[in-house]
């Protein structure tokens, strides 16, 4: 599995694409995002047109698992865009509307961290490249409210467990990917 992790807008997406494609075979892309409003369905929409008519696209932030393992066995990679937002779709599915007072953070994290844990071991049992590109949330100030703040523990401590279980991790930073873990490329060892 391949980590790759960066800030908003810092060229994660181009790298991940870069490295699914390195077999020149079919990709799964799995796309969590959810279309709340028309901003965002326009946002979805050129993702849709950017990838190549080739790769195959699953759409959904439960069960990542499941899609990882059914489609595995006929695409040279996958590639998950992003960690981030499935983590936001799982804390909400749990949450609701509840006001951020109301929330049991503990369950919620629990709940999030078991669908990790299932993501982790499909991407470990799958023959293909798995590409996870998430966010990286602590480089900044700390959030003023506190579902921000929240979510941004529960983001750290996930990527955490991500990094520490994947083969490769790539930090992308103003479009420069810089390799923290693993092998780079060319195999040289970091």
């Amino acid at each position: 599995m391949i980590l790759i992790t960066g800030g908003a807008r810092s060229g994660k997406s181009r790298l991940a694409e870069r490295l699914a494609q390195r077999d020149k075979g079919p990709v799964l892309y799995i796309a969590t995002s959810q279309v709340t409003d028309p901003e965002m369905a326009a946002r979805v929409a050129e993702h849709r047109k950017q990838r190549p008519a080739h790769w195959l696209t699953w759409e959904g932030h439960r069960d990542c698992d499941r899609a990882i393992l059914s489609h595995a066995q006929d695409v040279s990679a996958v590639l998950l865009e992003c960690v981030t937002t499935l983590i936001t779709n799982l804390l909400f599915d749990r949450a609701g509307d509840a006001p951020a007072e109301q929330m049991d953070f503990t369950a919620i994290e629990q709940h999030i961290a078991e669908q990790i844990e299932r993501l982790l071991a499909a991407c470990a049992e799958v023959p293909c490249p798995v590409i996870l590109v998430t966010n990286e949330l602590g480089m900044g100030i700390v959030p003023e409210n506190l579902l921000a703040r929240r979510f941004r523990d529960i983001a750290g401590r996930i990527n955490q467990r991500l990094a520490a279980a994947a083969t490769d991790v790539w930090l992308v930073v103003s479009g420069i990917p810089v390799h923290i873990k693993g092998h780079d490329e060319r195999g040289v060892a970091q």
